[in-house]
């Protein structure tokens, strides 16, 4: 008797109290939506608004509701051809009878408005919405990334993603990834035979919100990317700008560039093979990833680590005639014998030589003055990845002993051996983000922050790392006579008329980067002003022969215009020689 009772009593509450078995009694099925979360918006850091989302839709079936229905109207509706559909549809029910599964993926809002009209012709399909990225301007690709759909990989490293997701693939879309996706939520549904949506299943009260990812303001001066995105059009190169008191990344540029917005949306595979298989390489981030021999930009590295070492002073002269000159001689005629200062201005390759001598001999073997030097090298952050927080950061190249015993045989090589490090040349291997931060460092006497892209992430702390201070084993005092010499290079030489910039005070040093295969590379490497420096930037354009002649001049025209927001009348014609000259097809013709 009291079991029959309690039968009574359970079928009472199924059959009348709860609403579930009179959701299910009309032959209504629940169905369950993911609600994808608006990733979080992207500012430059003076608020402009650089990546935003737009709305889009996939197309879902799931195989075992599928009642026939008008294949061609549907196909034509989603400008998809009959036997791609098709062949999606059999992929879906190979992958799962029950599941749904995405068959059309990224549908403008336009069709989907149609779509959504007519939707309860096709029994077993439903949609759900997604947003894509779009962006206000044409530049920053390599910084800001795209974002594409998870792979294996991904779908096993992180539970959190679905086949189909999409992630952060490249740039900070990447790195921050975690804090910009957001979380998910979940809908449900109720679904009448005719595949309508009848209304949440028990008014949403097991619904879960999407939250929405967070907003990232950028290092960036918009203005400023711009800028130098419009100097290098038909070059190829880098440039790449910090604040020195923080490390934040104001302007990053590799050239041949290209439109984040080419890699969003259903045209992102086909635009992607063109990008892939450019000659000019435009996917390949120079500013991180391309290496070079610093050139005559690394003379002042060797003159400060003989000067904290005492193996010259500043009253130590070199000369460039007669055997003590030998074997690397100058490339210009000045006045001789030199001190540092004025070896720095006239870039002299015989003083720097002996400098470089008179270190790697002050030890008792080569390799221990070696190995002093690479010491001093290396606090720098040359030969090493610096950590930045954009990936695949290229670490360079400064060589070791091991290489040279390798190499020559341990004890035979010297300092003559090695000659072309006193110059920059050689095995040195410098990325364009690692010279910029070298110009860092100059600027700030001696040390310098991990340069990054992101000055803040919505409700957190960026990486603690990013806040401290790196310092070199130079001593601080030993930076300004080197800095006296690079105001001369800008200021004193041929050249200056190239960089000069009216009321404002720039150190700078140029460099001309060998190319065994084909004409040279233009490097330049500058901060200003003078005193409470604001910026420190790198500049290479490749096949463009001496620094001062390109690399220069795009510098001192982006540290104008970022410190004084605009050109001098003085200055437009320098402006307009570098915007107007297009060295890929002149390189290409000759």
């Amino acid at each position: 008797m009291l079991t029959g009772i309690i039968f009574m009593v359970g079928l009472f509450r199924l059959q009348v109290l709860d609403p579930t078995y009179k959701v299910f009694a009309t032959n209504n099925v629940l169905r369950e939506i993911v609600q994808y979360p608006a990733r979080g918006l992207i500012y430059d850091r003076n608020g402009n608004l650089l990546v935003y989302n737009k709305p889009a839709y996939d197309l879902l079936v799931t195989p075992r509701e599928v009642k026939a229905f008008d294949t061609l109207y549907l196909c034509n509706l989603l400008d998809i051809g009959k036997e791609d559909f098709e062949l999606r549809i059999k992929t879906a029910k190979e992958y799962s009878w029950y599941k749904p599964s995405i068959i059309v993926k990224q549908i403008p809002p336009e069709t989907y408005a149609i779509l959504q009209e007519r939707i309860y012709r096709f029994r077993g399909f439903h949609t759900q919405s997604r947003t894509l990225r779009e962006y206000n301007y044409p530049v920053a690709a390599h910084v800001l990334g795209y974002v594409g759909e998870v792979n294996q990989a991904d779908l096993e490293r992180d539970a959190y993603y679905k086949q189909g997701d999409y992630i952060g693939v490249s740039g900070i879309e990447k790195t921050y990834e975690e804090w910009v996706r957001g979380d998910k939520g979940i809908k449900k549904y109720l679904v009448d035979v005719h595949n309508r949506i009848q209304g949440s299943f028990l008014d949403g009260a097991e619904d879960t919100p999407a939250q929405v990812g967070n907003n990232l303001v950028t290092s960036l001066d918009i203005e400023l990317q711009l800028y130098a995105e419009e100097l290098m059009e038909n070059k190829i190169g880098s440039i790449v700008a910090i604040e020195p008191s923080t490390g934040e990344i104001l302007a990053l540029v590799s050239a041949p560039a290209y439109h984040p917005g080419m890699l969003v949306g259903r045209v992102r595979g086909s635009n992607y093979a063109t990008l892939l298989t450019d000659s000019l390489k435009p996917l390949f981030n120079r500013a991180l990833l391309a290496e070079y021999p610093p050139g005559s930009t690394f003379k002042m590295m060797n003159a400060l680590i003989a000067l904290e070492e005492g193996s010259i002073n500043l009253n130590t002269r070199f000369s460039c005639a007669g055997t003590g000159s030998l074997p690397i001689r100058c490339t210009h005629s000045h006045v001789s014998p030199l001190g540092v200062v004025d070896a720095i201005r006239e870039s002299c390759n015989p003083f720097m030589w002996n400098t470089f001598r008179s270190i790697i001999n002050s030890r008792s073997r080569s390799s221990e003055g070696f190995n002093l030097w690479k010491e001093y090298v290396d606090s720098f952050g040359f030969g090493k990845k610096l950590g930045t927080d954009l990936v695949n950061e290229n670490k360079g190249n400064v060589p070791s002993e091991e290489y040279y015993n390798r190499y020559f045989g341990a004890g035979r090589w010297s300092a003559l051996t090695v000659r072309s490090l006193a110059i920059g040349q050689g095995e040195l291997g410098i990325t364009p983000l690692q010279m910029a931060n070298y110009a860092a460092i100059m600027a700030n006497r001696g040390h310098y922050f991990i340069p990054h892209t992101v000055k803040n992430i919505e409700d957190q702390e960026i990486k603690p790392e990013f806040r401290n201070r790196v310092e070199t084993k130079i001593s601080p005092e030993h930076f300004e006579p080197i800095i006296d010499g690079m105001q001369m290079v800008v200021e004193n030489t041929n050249a200056s008329v190239f960089m000069r910039i009216p009321g404002l005070i720039m150190c700078g040093k140029t460099g001309t980067v060998q190319n065994p295969h084909g004409k040279d590379h233009a490097a330049f490497m500058a901060f200003a002003p003078r005193e409470n420096p604001q910026i420190a930037i790198s500049v290479y354009v490749e096949n463009s022969g001496f620094g001062s002649t390109f690399a220069a001049p795009i510098a001192s025209l982006l540290v104008e215009k970022y410190l004084k927001r605009d050109i001098a009348e003085s200055r437009k014609w320098v402006e307009t020689r570098m915007l107007e000259m297009d060295l890929i097809n002149r390189n290409q013709s000759n």
